[in-house]
């Protein structure tokens, strides 16, 4: 079974990621779509974007993005992908460690789909985020639930990597400045997924 430590660090995702050809199906995450679909476009940022189905996802929808991940075989994927979908020049692809990386620029669309780390990462992790979305832009962060029954590798992950969604609340930084437009559990069995997205209210500036 992985430790926590393994499943956070770059050799472990470069290793991953050498197994095969393609690990993700390409595709978009089904939450990004439904919560995304809508939005006014502009300057995104995915954080662990993998091989890049949810960054060109977005810039096919009219979305500059910044896809951020720790796995420099996963980002030669996505630019590559990007490249023959005709989208190269809307996505800057940034191999960046998430635990201790910290974003210096500002965002009207924070997205971090199934980016899973213990409690004290995370909570460093999207409070850093959280800082970094625009005033009248969203922060998604989606993951599996407490309640997902979810295997990687043939483990299933240590049950601190997974949370539920009101928890993103209290990382957020001073309530007032947000608005709650999603909080919940969606899905059943493997694809029980804790879906949170907030708007950070108008008159709110972020501190960098």
């Amino acid at each position: 079974m992985h430790s926590v430590e393994d499943i956070i660090s770059e050799e472990f995702w470069e290793a991953r990621y050498r197994e095969k050809p393609q690990i993700w199906s390409g595709k978009a995450n089904r939450n990004l779509i439904a919560e995304a679909t809508g939005l006014k476009s502009g300057r995104a940022l995915d954080l662990g974007c993998g091989e890049g189905g949810d960054a060109l996802w977005l810039a096919q929808h009219g979305w500059t993005v910044d896809a951020a991940d720790i796995s420099s075989v996963a980002l030669k994927r996505g630019a590559g992908a990007a490249a023959d979908a005709g989208v190269g020049d809307r996505i800057r692809w940034l191999q960046r460690d998430l635990v201790t990386w910290r974003p210096d620029e500002r965002y009207d669309l924070i997205s971090a789909q199934y980016v899973h780390v213990p409690p004290a990462l995370r909570k460093e992790l999207f409070t850093a985020a959280a800082t970094a979305v625009n005033p009248g832009g969203s922060l998604l962060i989606v993951g599996h639930a407490l309640e997902a029954h979810r295997e990687f590798d043939g483990h299933k992950p240590p049950v601190e990597l997974f949370f539920a969604p009101e928890e993103i609340t209290e990382l957020l930084g001073d309530p007032w400045l947000w608005l709650v437009e999603t909080c919940e559990v969606r899905g059943s069995g493997l694809e029980t997924d804790a879906v949170y997205r907030a708007t950070r209210l108008p008159d709110a500036q972020p501190e960098m």
